[in-house]
């Protein structure tokens, strides 16, 4: 092994007047915000018709208000404005966050003089293998795998200097914007192949199969599945490295300088990103990966900034900001439990209400969201109260205090 390869002794400051080892109120408050906000978008693929098969087949399902526009409606406006708020939003939000707990862990290994990545890495098979579990068991469109590949090669670079990670962080947006603009091009260029809509067979699947019949249709389809942490990974990469540098400039305390920051945040984020947005969201399926990729991070920054906002005119201390910071603190359990509840009310080998309902349009959706938001957020506060951490975050500690060198997992 050369000099290069040598595991990294940390030295990093605690950055941005933030107490080490202090949680911050504001990012469990976020977490959790983006728990439930991707479970805003990812309902609707519970309840498609085709489940969450319908990614293969149909990429405009997330875009409404072109939909909207063209047959309008109560029911058509309230999913358009819904999809609007949420695509995108909090998966962006989320990896942000990720981004933040690697520099929380970063920084808790420097505090105890220890190596990095070093023990990390273990941390890092644990997310895929979770994910890789998640996936087939349970979800197709599972974020935990691209985060966990993502991470490795973040944490590697929080050992390198600023001047490296920013030279990355820029060079994997420009990388992503490429990519969106030329992709986008084409399809605009193109004729557009007509809607045959999702296959009788693939609908029945999820309609009326069993687990395990759908359990081979996400190993058989597993590359296109998961072709979105692929085809975005500059982003993710980006969007990790965006939040280290929010965390060490201190955007997350609760002081004058978090304050400032979170301002800026929310006015070029709403400002310029909700415009964005919106006329991205009314083009149509053609500038479905600027809506979702491009427009959906900005202002993911601008509800960071609102959030904050808020919190610093709240008791951080009341039951509704409790329940979303205790959801927020076991966010991996709260992401998979969220997924595994809507499969056994949607799927046919549960209760099958995607089907039965499917004739009552978006409302049904929207109060499915809302039921298992406010589940996950009193279950995440009773929890916490009787233990430490959630189940999954309490199996990985476990897991990896035996793991080698890792006699006590950092928690982020």
């Amino acid at each position: 092994m050369t000099r290069s390869d040598q595991p990294t002794r940390t030295t990093e400051p605690t950055g941005g007047g933030q107490r080490p080892g202090a949680r911050l109120p504001l990012l469990d408050v976020l977490r959790g915000i983006a728990i439930l906000g991707t479970l805003g978008t990812n309902v609707w693929l519970f309840t498609a018709r085709g489940g969450e098969g319908v990614m293969l087949y149909e990429t405009d399902m997330l875009s409404p208000l072109g939909a909207f526009l063209a047959e309008p409606s109560a029911a058509g406006l309230a999913q358009g404005v819904f999809l609007l708020v949420t695509n995108g939003k909090f998966l962006s939000m989320l990896t942000l966050l990720f981004g933040v707990g690697l520099a929380i862990q970063f920084r808790s290994a420097a505090r105890r003089g220890g190596r990095w990545p070093g023990p990390y890495t273990w941390r890092a098979l644990f997310l895929f293998t979770e994910g890789l579990i998640h996936f087939t068991l349970v979800f197709a469109a599972d974020v935990l795998m691209g985060y966990a590949v993502v991470s490795l090669v973040v944490a590697w670079l929080l050992a390198r200097s600023e001047r490296v990670r920013g030279a990355v962080m820029w060079t994997a947006l420009s990388l992503h914007l490429a990519f969106v603009a030329l992709v986008t091009a084409a399809m605009l260029a193109d004729t557009p192949p007509e809607d045959t809509g999702v296959p009788d067979d693939v609908a029945a699947l999820y309609a009326e199969g069993g687990w395990l019949d759908q359990v081979a249709f996400r190993l058989d389809h597993a590359f296109l599945l998961r072709l979105e942490p692929i085809v975005t990974f500059a982003l993710m990469v980006f969007m990790f490295l965006l939040g280290v540098r929010l965390f060490r400039a201190g955007a997350f305390g609760a002081d004058a300088t978090g304050r400032r920051i979170r301002s800026r945040m929310l006015v070029w984020g709403i400002g310029v990103g909700v415009p964005l947005n919106v006329a991205t969201s009314l083009a149509g399926p053609d500038l479905f990966l600027v809506d979702r990729y491009v427009a959906a991070p900005v202002v993911a920054l601008g509800y960071v900034g609102v959030v904050g906002w808020l919190l610093d005119r709240v008791s951080v201390t009341g039951p509704v900001v409790g329940a979303f910071a205790s959801l927020g603190r076991m966010a991996m359990s709260g992401y998979v439990t969220q997924n595994l509840i809507c499969v056994l009310v949607c799927y046919g080998f549960g209760l099958g209400l995607a089907a039965r309902f499917e004739a009552h349009g978006p409302w049904w959706v929207m109060g499915l969201w809302a039921a298992v938001s406010g589940l996950l957020l009193v279950w995440s506060t009773l929890w916490l109260r009787r233990f430490r951490a959630g189940p999954l975050e309490a199996l990985q500690k476990a897991v990896l205090s035996r793991a080698p060198g890792n006699h006590r997992a950092p928690v982020a």
